[in-house]
């Protein structure tokens, strides 16, 4: 093969490896906040798995056209009950929320394979689907709990901290299951599932509120998930960035995966450096049988 052919081949993995340097990262929409899966699984090629199809494809086609649904496929002789549900954070358009939701299908896809329910929560939506009922079941366990550094003790700071708190749990008895706040440099944020009852989210909320204010204390920021909802607060910007790494968690029959870091960005970190050494590698074996034949050349002109 002559030195351009093997040009021509290369430039196909320049191209991809500049870029994949160039795209940015993913946004804060679609960062990986939990994951989980049933233990069960299901056989390829069997009914539940084509209800399983139906139902992810279902999620995804509605996100399009709302931020919150859910759906039943009824149990037959061939197959048992499969529900499912997908909500969006509150300030999510419609085509932002569309595709938050497929990129969460996507990854729930992978993580759980041929899992007979799997659960799925990006910054932006979050995504469900199971053989036992859990519409309009209130479940307040907690699922993922971060806090950011203790700052010096301000009691200024949290005494507005507190406020804001109070401020996104407090019930008036209508449905609001999205709540956002703010006090100077303090910014808060508060959503249930929208399967809930009016009732059933203030509850949900108050008492992710109240854990957040415990377990977090006088930290700069912190996240409480449960599984029906979550509370979230923030001072000057500052917010969970990354961690230590991942951790699993067994929780009622589920297998959790947790990433505290954007596992995607580091992904493709990792993907381009990879292809940019592949294509060195490539340009140096262009060079070297370039030298060969220039070599050779010479000693046949002898």
């Amino acid at each position: 093969m002559s030195s351009i052919s093997l040009l021509l081949l290369l430039f196909p993995i320049l191209f991809i490896t500049f870029s994949l340097f160039a795209t940015p990262s993913s946004s804060a929409v679609d960062t990986f906040v939990f994951g989980g899966c049933s233990q069960l699984k299901y056989a390829q090629g069997t009914p539940y798995e084509s209800s399983v199809n139906s139902m992810l494809t279902s999620l995804v086609n509605s996100a399009t056209f709302t931020t919150y649904n859910n759906f039943t496929i009824p149990s037959s002789t061939s197959q048992e009950a499969l529900y499912g549900l997908f909500q969006c954070r509150g300030d999510l358009n419609n085509a932002d929320c569309g595709r938050c939701v497929a990129r969460a299908v996507s990854q729930l896809g992978t993580i759980c394979a041929n899992s007979c329910g799997g659960a799925l929560q990006l910054e932006g939506c979050f995504v469900k689907y199971d053989n036992t009922s859990f519409l309009g079941v209130e479940d307040k366990t907690v699922v993922v709990r971060k806090c950011g550094p203790s700052i010096a003790y301000d009691s200024d700071a949290l005494t507005r901290r507190d406020a804001l708190l109070g401020y996104l749990g407090a019930g008036d008895g209508s449905y609001k299951p999205y709540r956002v706040g703010g006090s100077g440099d303090l910014a808060g944020m508060a959503q249930c599932v929208g399967d809930l009852s009016a009732s059933e989210c203030q509850d949900c909320l108050s008492d992710a509120i109240g854990r957040l204010k415990t377990d977090c204390g006088a930290s700069k920021w912190g996240d409480m998930y449960l599984a029906k909802c979550y509370a979230r607060y923030s001072k000057g910007g500052d917010h969970s960035n990354g961690g230590d790494g991942k951790r699993f968690r067994h929780l009622v029959g589920w297998w959790f995966l947790v990433f505290e870091n954007n596992n995607d960005e580091e992904i493709e970190k990792t993907l381009a450096i990879l292809i940019g050494l592949i294509a060195g590698v490539a340009l140096l074996i262009i060079f070297l049988s370039f030298l060969r034949k220039v070599c050779e050349g010479e000693r046949d002109g002898k």
